[in-house]
């Protein structure tokens, strides 16, 4: 049963009664406020004993009900449904902007409802490990620098190295993100390198900006210097045995950054 809002549940049934005015035991009756037997259902009430009517408006039963009354949500729970909603992973600034304070935060931090990933950085405890930890901090960090080099290789799975930093690439303008977990290797590139080429992944609910294979394998000659070039030669080689080789778009990429002539023998060798 429901008066007003309120849920009444019927908990024991006893016997049958005849009463001669209904609108004095369940109705609304003068007051337009929902009454059982008298009682007054916007009272703090948690049970009471009363008469409902179940065949015509002369016959009632005499119950036991219960009010069941809504239970609050907690900051903490309302808390939790917004990390919910934004995939488990949130920002400090996204989260104080969804209405949840810095104390209710820290509580759910000290409590271990949530984990702090980096500085200004959290997770809802209860979700899935996650499979790719350094990238996801750093995307949920940093949504603006994409997962370069090195870091780009291994996430194509092009290369035998294991990065030991995450490798990013930001525009020339901007500032690196500041973590100290996990450590990251930030390069500024102009805004041709920055823009060509970049994928979106979803990955443990965040999105990771990366490089596609082709644009980063003509980043590796490009800053071969850096990474070396038997890094560029064996990623080269994989990405050319597991097939669905574009070597125009491979060639557009690196005549955009100007490094055309140094892949042309290398891919010509290959192929």
């Amino acid at each position: 049963m429901r008066f007003s809002g309120y849920e009444v549940e019927i908990t024991q049934f006893s016997r049958t009664v005849a009463m001669q005015n209904p609108d004095e035991i369940v109705g609304l009756g003068k007051s337009k406020r929902p009454r059982v037997c008298g009682c007054d259902l916007h009272k703090n009430l948690t049970s009471f004993r009363g008469v409902v009517q179940i065949t015509s408006m002369f016959s009632f039963k005499e119950v036991f009900c219960t009010v069941l009354q809504p239970t609050p949500i907690t900051a903490s729970e309302r808390a939790a449904d917004l990390f919910r909603r934004h995939g488990g992973i949130m920002r400090m600034a996204d989260i104080l902007r969804g209405g949840i304070t810095r104390n209710t935060l820290y509580s759910m931090r000290d409590s271990g409802l949530v984990v702090q990933m980096a500085r200004g950085l959290y997770r809802l405890a209860e979700m899935d490990p996650l499979s790719q930890s350094d990238l996801v901090t750093v995307a949920a960090k940093a949504p603006h620098a994409v997962i370069y080099l090195v870091s780009a290789l291994s996430f194509h799975e092009l290369t035998t190295q294991i990065p030991h930093e995450v490798w990013i690439a930001i525009p020339r303008n901007s500032e690196p993100p500041r973590l100290n977990y996990p450590p990251v290797r930030v390069s500024r590139i102009n805004e041709v390198a920055y823009s060509t080429g970049v994928e979106e992944h979803q990955t443990d609910g965040v999105t990771i900006r990366v490089f596609s294979r082709e644009k980063t394998l003509v980043d590796c000659f490009s800053r071969r210097n850096e990474v070396g070039i038997d890094v560029a030669i064996e990623a080269l080689k994989f990405y050319m045995a597991k097939g669905n080789v574009k070597v125009d778009l491979i060639m557009e990429y690196a005549t955009k950054l100007r490094v055309a002539k140094t892949m042309r023998p290398y891919l010509e060798a290959l192929l």
